[in-house]
């Protein structure tokens, strides 16, 4: 036994051991102890990372409680520098509990203390809600990632004695510290666990070498299946199988084989000679030569052969005969070949039809597709109101689709004319097809043209030799959106049924596509809608610069690219260019409202760099509100850049957050671009924006843009704004409108990687003539002075109708400036489109006007102002305010 035994081992493989019944039984079990002792460790390390996180919680929520509730604590939060007062406290109180972070904040987040000093000044960090918890004096106890990685983070209000809330103190122990006893023992676990595995892996390797020694290394498996592999080639097998010794005698024949050449039930022994076989059948299989697939005849049979030598080293070679009987693939062959051209076609169909989304595009994909492999021409029509992105509603008679695409048409005597508006009356097929929903096959004589093929384009179709014709409408969801018309002329077999699958099939897939491109070319044009009307329709008129601005939508649909010019009292405009992230609804959405938004800030007359502060606290703020979005809708990371242009100094101050870009071209043609400084984005940030002030020469041209612009899909920024400066300076004289064009043609990437809005101002500088100045001293009896110098100077100016109105202005504005402001006063008269006074004081005191009582001797004087003015307000500088009044003069 041993003996037969060892050869079958070895044929086993490498490992014939693992094999056995005994091998897997050792394998199975050796799995079993690992599982076992590694589940024990991991419950053991578990429950002591969970414990240690426990304790970590209750200690970091002791010491926070124990520290916002020390005596001193809320006077010292109270305080003008809470900060030093309880710095060195914190610290000490976590260094004597051993904790890893105590952090006190104040009712906004910001930290006071933290063992990280980079860290005192910033917001409190962690999940949305908890610090919002936080924020509301609420007691929480987590763990989440702060500032000093994962962490057990335990916060506690600080209140003062009427209950007040004042902040809090949150106290962070690191998961790492928890982890760090339990890291400790694990050596002495793992070192259990492997002895214990080493013991059980030890026994169970002696078992099963003493099962292995009595099976002999074979299990009931295996002779099991080796038994019926040998009953499945001999009688269910459905190839005929033929083995042969080294002499040409038939060792084995299964059934099948039997059946294939009629042998006899005694063939078993024979020489090959002698079973009665076909001469060059017989020749074949005793030549012993390598065969593979042979066709050879049997009777009316074709049997497909194959042989191979069944030799191993040291044994003599038999061979093993394979055969197949092929009669029917002959037959069958034809249509295979048919078949897999048609299923080809389907498939390349599905790709090219949907590899756009432009109802044109589709329409052509198909007539590409099924011409010339499926019909000779073809005419894709659609429904009106599929081409304006409506939903096409029955009845859908008289039938007057749009042709869209033809294809196969000879270009000499074109039979279709694309773009048409094609009348089908209702006996014709097309009709037919779109009222019963259902394809129609018609063929006809070329020789009559009778009954549905009467009419002239028939006519025409008959004298190109049409005979046959497939016309399929193209529904979906039970619409009808148009249809398609295939025709084969007299050089090809007319359609058959056959054909009117695939017709179908096309038509289904292109009917899916073509709906696809109608809701999305609705839903653009939507989008783009709503986009054009968030954007300026009509740049304002104002004095301080020519502009003209331009929007490219970006290739894949509507973006968030922004522009405005804003006019600002005192002969100053607003130039505004930005960018919100993303594309499409959401895109133009967020930009009407950062657009909104500027606008509003900008009523209140600030320097750029605090705009910009505003707006990134507005969309941090906005974020928070939409953190529990189910969509995850933000506004973070929008772009903005804001330009101050004042044409009476002839200065510009910038700021900009994200990657909008400024350039500058001199009136002599050179071009800087300016070293504005770049600040995050806007609700992302949390640092401070600067801004820097340019002086402008009068007719100098301020190129305002979004990166759009420079970037493309095979160009990078540096290239596109080398291409700027060069366009720019390549004419210096192009008034803002021609910039826009000129820029467009020559430094828009061929194809831009998003959308892009530009901005382009020719600066002016108000004629020195029409600006006057005077210091007024603190003194009431300057008035009258002053009220004559400004009557001279406005009817020096040709202003005569504006004096009255002005000298009642300058007295009020004045008035206020000497009794409410503080030195010093000064009195700035501006003629432009209007009659600009401006009186500027010491003070940050704003005037506000209200409706004075009865009784009352003053508080009438601004309300005079305000009904003789256009418009008025104030404005705060560095060293006061300012308060100015508009009116508009005759003519302008």
């Amino acid at each position: 036994m041993s003996r037969h035994a060892r050869p079958a081992r070895r044929r086993l493989g490498p490992l014939p051991h693992l094999r056995s019944v005994a091998g897997q039984a050792f394998i199975l079990q050796l799995l079993l102890i690992l599982i076992l002792v590694a589940a024990a460790v991991a419950a053991v390390a578990a429950d002591a990372r969970a414990h240690g996180t426990v304790d970590a919680r209750r200690r970091s929520l002791a010491v926070a409680e124990t520290f916002a509730h020390a005596p001193g604590m809320a006077r010292a939060m109270s305080g003008d520098k809470p900060t030093s007062a309880l710095e060195s406290h914190a610290e000490a109180a976590r260094k004597r509990s051993g904790v890893d972070s105590v952090v006190v904040f104040d009712t906004r987040g910001i930290r006071l203390t933290h063992p990280e000093k980079p860290l005192i000044g910033k917001r409190i960090v962690g999940p949305a809600g908890l610090v919002r918890d936080e924020l509301r004096g609420k007691t929480i106890s987590q763990t989440f990632r702060a500032s000093q990685g994962p962490s057990v983070v335990s916060a506690v209000p600080v209140t003062g004695a009427d209950g007040t809330f004042l902040g809090g103190v949150s106290v962070g122990v690191k998961i790492q510290s928890v982890h760090s006893t339990v890291n400790r023992r694990l050596p002495m676990l793992l070192g259990s666990g492997a002895g214990a595995l080493a013991l059980a892996t030890g026994g169970a390797a002696l078992l099963n070498r003493r099962v292995r020694r009595q099976t002999h290394g074979l299990g009931a498996a295996q002779m099991t299946r080796m038994y019926e592999h040998h009953d499945a080639v001999l009688h269910s097998v459905r190839e005929g199988v033929l083995v042969l010794t080294a002499d040409k005698r038939l060792l084995l024949v299964n059934d099948e084989a039997r059946e294939l050449l009629r042998l006899a039930p005694d063939a078993e022994g024979r020489h090959i000679g002698a079973l009665g076989l076909e001469p060059h059948l017989a020749e074949l299989l005793t030549s012993g030569r390598r065969v593979t697939d042979e066709v050879h005849a049997c009777g009316e049979r074709l049997l497909s052969v194959n042989v191979r030598s069944t030799g191993r080293a040291g044994t003599p070679a038999g061979s093993v005969v394979t055969l197949r009987d092929t009669t029917a693939l002959r037959v069958l062959s034809d249509r295979a070949v048919e078949t897999g051209e048609r299923l080809k076609l389907l498939s390349e169909a599905g790709v090219r039809i949907s590899s756009t989304l432009e109802l044109t595009g589709i329409a052509e994909k198909l007539v590409d597709v099924a011409v010339p492999r499926f019909a000779d021409i073809v005419a894709v029509e659609l429904l009106g109101p599929v081409l304006r992105g409506e939903e096409p509603q029955p009845p859908y008679e008289p039938l007057t689709p749009h042709r869209t695409a033809v294809g196969g048409a000879p270009a000499e005597a074109p039979l279709f004319r694309v773009g048409e508006r094609v009348v089908h009356a209702p006996s014709t097929p097309q009709s037919r097809a779109v009222r019963t929903g259902a394809a129609v096959l018609l063929q006809a004589d070329p020789t009559t043209a009778t009954g549905e093929w009467s009419g002239e384009e028939a006519r025409r179709l008959l004298d190109h030799g049409i005979h046959s014709l497939i016309t399929v409408p193209l529904r979906f969801r039970g619409v009808t959106l148009g249809l398609a018309t295939f025709w084969r002329a007299r050089h090809r077999a007319p359609f058959d049924e056959t054909d009117l699958a695939i017709a179908g099939e096309l038509a289904v897939r292109t009917a899916v596509c073509v709906d696809n491109a109608r809701r999305y070319a609705r839903e653009h044009s939507m989008v783009t809608a709503l986009q054009r009307t968030l954007l300026p329709g009509a740049l304002p008129d104002q004095d301080a610069a020519r502009v003209a601005a331009r929007y490219l939508p970006a290739p894949g649909g509507t973006g968030g690219s922004w522009f405005d010019v804003i006019p600002l009292p005192g002969a100053r405009v607003a130039l505004v260019v930005g960018k919100a992230a993303g594309q499409g609804l959401h895109a133009a959405v967020t930009m009407g409202r950062l657009r909104t938004a500027v606008q509003n800030f900008s009523a209140r007359d600030v320097p750029p760099d605090e705009l910009l502060s505003h707006m990134d606290e507005l969309v941090t703020r906005l974020d928070l509100e939409h953190d529990a979005d189910a969509h995850g809708l933000r506004i973070a990371g929008a772009g903005c850049l804001y330009a101050i242009y004042d044409s009476v100094s002839g200065h510009c101050t910038v700021a900009r957050a994200g990657d909008p870009g400024l350039a500058l071209a001199h009136p002599d043609g050179t071009v800087d671009i300016p070293a504005v400084p770049v600040s995050p984005p806007l609700g992302l940030g949390g640092e401070p924006f600067e801004a820097v002030d340019l002086a402008l020469p009068d007719a100098s041209r301020l190129v305002l843009y979004t990166n759009g612009l420079l970037e493309g899909h095979d160009r990078t920024a540096d290239t596109g704004l080398d291409l700027l400066g060069r366009a720019l300076a390549a004419d210096p004289h192009l008034d803002p409108d021609e910039t826009c064009r000129s820029l467009f043609q020559t430094v828009l990437p061929p194809s831009p990687s998003d959308d892009v809005a530009l901005l382009v101002a020719r600066t002016r500088l108000l004629d020195p003539e029409n600006v006057a100045e005077w210091d007024v001293p603190p003194d009431p009896a300057a008035l009258a002075p002053l009220r004559a110098a400004c009557a001279h100077r406005l009817r020096a100016w040709g202003l005569e109708d504006a004096v009255c109105a002005a000298e009642l202005i300058i007295s009020e504005l004045i008035t206020n400036a000497l009794r409410y402001g503080a030195p010093p006063v000064h009195l700035r008269l501006l003629r432009g489109r209007s009659l600009i006074c401006e009186v500027s004081d010491g003070s940050s005191t704003a005037p506000h006007m209200r409706r004075a009582a009865t009784t009352d001797e003053g508080g009438r004087g601004l309300f005079l102002v305000a009904q003789f003015a256009q418009r008025w307000g104030t404005r705060y500088t560095p060293h006061g305010k300012v308060i100015w009044a508009e009116t508009p003069l005759d003519g302008r």
